[in-house]
């Protein structure tokens, strides 16, 4: 009895597996993207294009530039990206914002680089910026205008306008969310992904939703990373109110793909040194995008100062991927931490307020075992600790001010 009830289950089995390679044959001869449906994937389902391992680092024009912006502007902002040593440090993608186009198409229907602005057009400039060993971003949106209403949209056109980025040598596509149909999101989105996907050309996908649909529970599929809030503005609140709306999807953030809570403003002139630090600081340990907004042709030393701190940088490019997470909070006292490779968490005690206070991080909270001894670098004084620290680690911060350590365990 025992073995006919085996045999009927087995044979039950078989079919039920039958039905599905049946089902899996017909949805990829109909549809070839809805094979992926039914395929475990290695994370990701529309976008396999093998990029974002870290989060991007590099510039974009729009925060100091807007739409005031040239091929001369690009060319001397690649040419800084060298010479100032922040492309060997992972700033390499060139990224042009809104209003670099003609607001009418040619005759076939293509978009057209502005020739007053962008006379030698495009693909001469991703040439150029190739030869510093930089990459080439541009923009676009899924609606039928940009945000400046200056230049068309690729809603009706996402295949023959990635065909376009692809020949032209383009590396990153900014896709914005502007003058659309009022379809959702969700639905606009992955037809650009597709697009890109058949232009043969890796090109990284940045979803600039502005968190309208919650893009970090979709994004995965569609991008490789996603805007969790809108537009960011060189101030302390427009900051650190971006960096509280992120955090909140802190989890949907791994390699291929991260939450994007909009571009540095670090050098714009509009916060304090230790603002800025502390914006630098929120973005690393956030796996943030780095992608500067400044004018880069003209940094103060203040400014290269924080953009080139290579222990900081280190922390959002960490192979382990692991976004950091507000994980204590009372009043404006502040605590986030974040795993880091080979057993290391980095920390930030951030103090909102406007008075000097004592901020303690306790081992329980930060995700270390109870009894662990660690050995705590301060990143921004770039020193190693004489004391070694048991179950928390207290300092002095000032006001709109942090402090950020990498802890490694020593016994």
């Amino acid at each position: 009895m025992e073995r006919r009830r085996f045999s009927y289950e087995v044979l039950v089995f078989l079919l039920t597996l039958l039905l599905f390679s049946l089902t899996c044959a017909t949805a990829s001869s109909s549809d070839p993207t809805q094979l992926h449906d039914h395929v475990e994937q290695p994370r990701r389902n529309l976008l396999a294009n093998g990029l974002a391992k870290t989060p991007p680092m590099g510039w974009n024009s729009w925060n100091h530039f807007s739409c005031q912006i040239n091929e001369n502007i690009i060319k001397e902002t690649a040419d800084a990206l060298v010479s100032t040593g922040l492309s060997k440090l992972g700033y390499r993608y060139v990224n042009i914002d809104d209003c670099w186009a003609e607001l009418n198409r040619d005759a076939s229907g293509n978009l057209v680089a502005k020739k007053s602005t962008f006379p030698s057009g495009i693909k001469a400039l991703a040439d150029y910026v190739h030869r510093k060993g930089l990459k080439l971003g541009i923009y676009s949106d899924a609606g039928y205008l940009t945000c400046s209403k200056q230049m068309p949209g690729s809603l009706g056109h996402e295949f023959q306008d990635a065909k376009t980025f692809a020949s032209w040598g383009i590396d990153y596509l900014k896709y914005d969310n502007c003058n659309n149909d009022e379809s959702k999101p969700t639905d606009r989105y992955p037809v650009m992904t597709r697009a890109l996907s058949m232009a043969r050309r890796p090109i990284f996908f940045s979803l600039c939703e502005w968190g309208d649909l919650h893009p970090a529970l979709w994004g995965a599929k569609v991008g490789n990373s996603w805007r969790t809030t809108n537009d960011i503005n060189d101030s302390w609140e427009s900051m650190i109110s971006r960096a509280d709306m992120n955090e909140v999807y802190a989890d949907y953030a791994r390699p291929g793909g991260w939450n994007d809570p909009d571009m540095l403003e670090v050098g714009n002139g509009g916060m304090t040194k230790n603002e800025y630090i502390v914006h630098f600081s929120l973005w690393a340990l956030s796996k943030a995008p780095l992608l500067l907004g400044c004018d880069v042709r003209n940094m103060t030393k203040e400014t290269v100062e924080i953009v080139t701190n290579k222990e900081v940088i280190a922390v959002n490019q960490d192979s382990l991927g692991v976004q950091g997470k507000k994980v204590r909070m009372e009043g404006d006292i502040e605590i986030w931490a974040g795993p880091l490779s080979m057993y290391r968490v980095a920390v930030i005690l951030l103090n909102r307020g406007p008075w000097n206070i004592s901020i303690t991080a306790n081992w329980d909270d930060i995700g270390i075992p109870s009894k662990s001894v660690v050995q705590a670098r301060d990143l921004w004084e770039h020193k190693t600790l004489v004391e070694r620290f048991q179950e928390k680690l207290t300092a002095q911060v000032d006001p709109h001010g942090c402090k950020m350590y990498v802890l490694k365990p020593v016994a």
